[in-house]
């Protein structure tokens, strides 16, 4: 049973009638440009084919009642009665969407709903995002107002950034809003202007679950970014984004050894992430896979934020012939990898991952073959 008919028959078991709606928002992988979106630098995600759904109906009493069926739990809060976490639970998402379309003036309607999904949780692939954008979906399904998908990205932002104190860039929010089916989206974190390129034919995208999880993020995040703004002063920028690759070369020793090596793999990836693109657009995997090794190791050596199980998962990958290249991918400190493979070979590939990755760590990694999907959309009626 798709995930789709799931949502559909849970509601009508809790509710006794069909659903008015359902909605769906994506999770992401990102290809490459890691860490770059809170420099205002570019990321190359796609949305992948797992997603957050919502089944649900409107309501006439300011009311949303939400019914997550992966938690056996529900929960119901008033639209003019909100209420900041003291410790964050899965409601707290819908309540901060509430919260942040409020705030830009949104009149919204309450609704009755069933909340599944498939994108693992604490894995880097942005389950959070996929719940935001799925919420203001639903929002959007039941109230009367237009749909633009950089607003509703900023609006996920805006409920993770203000409602829960989540200090994440935008990349996730607006992947999961703007996804377009077997594209990846590169998306420059300023303007939010977003392109499309084509994956190269006959690869496939291949998501690595190192079945560890990040462990003190937060405080590594932060410190990340405080390195990064303390390199942008420098330079007398306003982000590292606004220096290029020349400039840093001329300079770099300007810079104490540690905050020097932050604004490298910002600088570097940032230029990686805009070649990239012209890989995909010249259907060239060789490029576009040596690319994606060149950010692990930048990620690995300069920025610090890979793991060991990330690092052995990626060297797996690789030592495969039929995979371009691979790369840790999200926050980091575990989590997950991504791999491009080719199509023809991807079973084989995920074997030797599989075993290769298993007598390195004694862990099981769960392996995803992803295609690229839409972002939010109303998927019935």
């Amino acid at each position: 049973m798709s995930l789709q008919q799931a949502v559909k028959q849970r509601f009508k078991e809790e509710f006794g009638e069909d659903p008015t709606f359902i909605v769906r928002s994506p999770g992401r992988v990102n290809l490459i440009g890691e860490h770059t979106d809170y420099n205002d630098g570019f990321v190359f995600p796609m949305a992948i084919d797992r997603a957050t759904w919502i089944a649900l109906r409107p309501r006439d009493d300011n009311k949303v009642f939400a019914v997550s069926a992966d938690l056996e739990d529900k929960q119901e809060f008033r639209l003019n009665n909100l209420n900041r976490p003291a410790k964050t639970e899965w409601i707290d998402y819908l309540i901060g969407v509430t919260w942040a379309l409020q705030e830009r003036g949104y009149k919204l309607t309450g609704w009755d709903g069933v909340v599944t999904g498939d994108v693992p949780i604490g894995s880097g692939l942005s389950s959070s995002a996929a719940l935001e954008l799925a919420t203001a979906r639903a929002f959007y399904a039941v109230s009367d107002f237009e749909w633009d998908a950089a607003t509703m990205a900023k609006v996920g932002m805006s409920a993770e950034n203000d409602w829960l104190g989540l200090k994440t860039g935008i990349m996730d929010q607006m992947i999961s809003a703007a996804g377009i089916e077997n594209r990846a989206l590169l998306i420059d974190c300023r303007s939010l202007e977003t392109s499309t390129a084509p994956l190269p034919p006959n690869t496939a995208v291949v998501i690595l679950d190192t079945s560890t999880r990040r462990g003190l993020v937060d405080s590594k995040y932060n410190e990340r970014r405080e390195q990064c703004e303390a390199a942008a002063k420098h330079f007398g920028v306003k982000a590292l984004r606004d220096v290029d690759t020349e400039t840093f070369h001329q300079r770099e020793n300007e810079l104490e050894p540690l905050i020097r090596q932050r604004a490298r793999h910002i600088i570097f990836e940032n230029d990686r992430t805009l070649r990239a693109k012209e890989a995909m657009n010249n259907s060239d995997p060789h490029t576009l896979g040596q690319l994606m090794i060149e950010s692990h190791i930048s990620l690995r050596d300069d920025f610090e934020v890979s793991s060991e199980a990330l690092d052995i998962i990626v060297d797996c990958a690789n030592t495969e012939e039929s995979c371009y290249g691979a790369r840790m991918t999200g926050a980091g400190f575990g989590g997950c990898a991504v791999a491009l493979v080719q199509a023809d070979a991807v079973q084989e590939f995920v074997t030797h991952v599989e075993a290769c990755y298993t007598a390195k760590t004694n862990l099981t990694p769960k392996i995803y073959i992803s295609q690229a999907s839409n972002g939010a959309e109303t998927v019935y009626p």
